[in-house]
């Protein structure tokens, strides 16, 4: 697993802790994909475009 996604998933995981939310529902309303967060935890390394996505995602739910 890469730093890069180390940082993805911790930022996930803050987002997660702060707002109160499930990781099927971050994963859904994210990307579409309610299984996202989980795989991530199990190593999966998503594309560029669906990391845009996510940072997208949280940039705009500070």
């Amino acid at each position: 697993m890469g730093d890069w996604l180390v940082y993805l998933l911790r930022d996930i995981e803050k987002h997660l802790k702060k707002k109160e939310i499930a990781a099927a529902r971050f994963g859904r309303d994210a990307v579409g994909d309610p299984r996202f967060v989980f795989d991530l935890r199990r190593g999966r390394e998503p594309r560029q475009r669906t990391v845009d996505r996510v940072r997208n995602y949280l940039d705009s739910r500070p």
